[in-house]
């Protein structure tokens, strides 16, 4: 059996495609690079990280983007005429007023690994912009048109416009083509197929909160008009019929369903396989309970789907509520490299499971200035929103260890580096060393920010020498805490225990739509040149 969810942590918004006999999947990635990761497999069940997307290369500017902004909704897919993948992309670049100002690019390549073509600008009418490569040769562009207009039923509709791939530009404007298939509002990820004599659109409904939904539609005509299938939605966390079509509220709490281990299910995207099967992986989440708080972000699952004798899509043997297992398919089973617990530090470029938030992790982490070590250098505090030193894993339990050995020698107050376990530059706790003018020397302590409001834990601070210290951060459920060690065998505990679910979409004011990160951050907020080493990264997830 497969285990929901297949891709655990921040993986939300997947979309599939395959080509020959790899399927390759991709996920959104908001403010962090590199951006838009894509996972590979041979069986659907084994998944391994294989590239991303957006990188230094790609021209991408992300400083300043609040969090929860940046790299919306990647849809991925393969055109075999062309032999030529092709990905859709937004940047979201602003949500105030509740306009959603984004911008929607499309970038091509022959091999998921690139080189990519350069961003080719689509429009700014709405977001979750998908590419649909019709029988014909025609290429359509579907999308949710954000509706601001008072009197408008709000979020808006599905819309669609042609788009001319040797003219690199959308012929005419995006029209109306879809309302949705159900009464739970909120329509959004698109996606337009093609099989026999019915296209089909297959949507996310309900708000990427508790209501959400998988919905579909079809037509003989690709503008439509698109009949519902009688049985929407097709996949959900919460079977039943739900009137909120007049509610923009995208959460909506009062729908989660204690019977169900995965929430929010949604987002869906599906693939037929070389043997004929049908699998759809969907955004999921689970929450801490009662507080509804779903530290690990929006997660990726998997469903076994199969076409009904009337030409629907649905799942295989019968429901819509989202299965924890999964039959695996008829594809010889095929394991995937994994990332490991323990990176030392001593290949010749870095690793590509590390992010950062805005910028690309290599413009402050060096691994060659001192081999068998990560240098990060210094830049601005972790609250800003343009060029911060935090070199992050995604956390993808919510039980484990995270332990590094630092080498770092602050030279003023403004120089800190150390641990941190970070949801967005207003949520984080972060262990640190850094110089005390009141001791006179350097110092182990906490900082806690929690939805803006900075916390120094002077009380639990710990005078050091200038030598390698060993920083440890546990993750047990509820209760996270930090410790440290000069030897890396006798541990002990600094500050408080936090509570991690804090760390969510349901709590944070000033993101949502991503998920927690760990790992290691420094700050020079005089120079931006001081820097520490670090001998290791370990993650043991529990």
């Amino acid at each position: 059996m497969i285990i929901n969810p297949i891709l655990p942590g921040f993986h939300p918004d997947p979309c599939i495609c395959r080509k020959g006999d790899d399927y390759y999947l991709a996920v959104s990635s908001f403010e962090w690079l590199p951006g838009i990761p894509v996972y590979h497999s041979k069986d659907l069940k084994n998944w391994e990280l294989y590239s991303h997307v957006i990188t230094q290369e790609s021209g991408v500017d992300l400083t300043r983007l609040p969090s929860a902004k940046g790299i919306w909704a990647p849809c991925l897919t393969y055109c075999e005429e062309e032999d030529l993948f092709y990905v859709v992309y937004g940047i979201m670049n602003s949500m105030n007023a509740r306009y959603f100002d984004v911008d929607n690019f499309v970038i091509t390549a022959k091999d998921m690994k690139g080189p990519w073509s350069k961003p080719v600008y689509l429009h700014s009418s709405g977001f979750d912009a998908s590419l649909f490569h019709d029988y014909d040769g025609r290429k359509w562009l579907v999308s949710l048109e954000w509706e601001t207009r008072e009197g408008y039923e709000k979020p808006g509709a599905i819309c669609m416009v042609e788009y001319d791939p040797k003219e690199q530009k959308i012929l005419g404007y995006p029209r109306r083509i879809w309302q949705g298939g159900t009464d739970r509002g909120c329509i959004e990820a698109p996606h337009l197929t093609r099989r026999g004599d019915y296209y089909y659109i297959m949507c996310a409904e309900g708000g990427t909160g508790y209501n959400h939904c998988v919905t579909m539609g079809r037509s003989k005509n690709v503008w439509g008009p698109y009949e519902k299938d009688p049985m929407n939605p097709i996949l959900t966390s919460t079977p039943g019929e739900s009137y909120e079509r007049h509610n923009p509220d995208h959460l909506k709490p009062k729908y989660y369903n204690p019977e169900s281990l995965l929430q929010k299910s949604g987002h869906g995207s599906y693939v037929e396989t070389q043997t004929g099967e049908v699998y759809m992986v969907h955004l999921t989440a689970r929450p801490f309970v009662p507080e509804l708080r779903c530290t690990l972000g929006r997660e990726t699952a998997i469903q076994k789907m199969e076409w009904t004798e009337d030409h629907w899509l649905h799942l295989e043997g019968g429901g819509n509520l989202a299965k924890l297992k999964v039959p695996e398919s008829a594809l010889p089973e095929c394991p995937m490299p994994q990332i490991p617990d323990r990176d030392d530090f001593n290949q010749d470029t870095l690793n590509i499971w590390y992010y950062a938030p805005r910028i690309m992790p290599e413009s402050f982490a060096d691994v060659t200035a001192r081999p068998g070590f990560v240098r990060l250098r210094g830049q601005e505090s972790r609250t800003s929103l343009n060029k911060v030193s935090i070199l992050a894993r995604k956390l993808r339990s919510l039980h484990g260890r995270i332990t590094t050995k630092m080498e770092f020698t602050p030279e003023i107050h403004q120089h800190s580096a150390g641990l941190i376990l970070y949801y967005d530059n207003m949520n984080y706790i972060n262990l640190r060393k850094y110089y005390s003018e009141t001791l006179g020397q350097s110092a182990l302590s906490i900082i806690h920010l929690e939805n803006g409001q900075k916390t120094e834990f002077l009380n639990s601070r710990i005078p050091v020498e200038d030598m390698p210290v060993y920083l440890r951060l546990y993750i047990e459920g509820r209760e996270s805490w930090f410790e440290w060690s000069y030897d890396g065998n006798n541990y002990q505990k600094i500050g408080k225990t936090f509570d991690t679910s804090k760390f969510s979409d349901e709590y944070c004011e000033y993101g949502e739509f991503t998920g927690t990160m760990v790992g290691l951050t420094c700050a020079d907020r005089v120079k931006h040149e001081h820097y520490a080493d670090f001998d290791f990264l370990e993650y043991i997830a529990k």
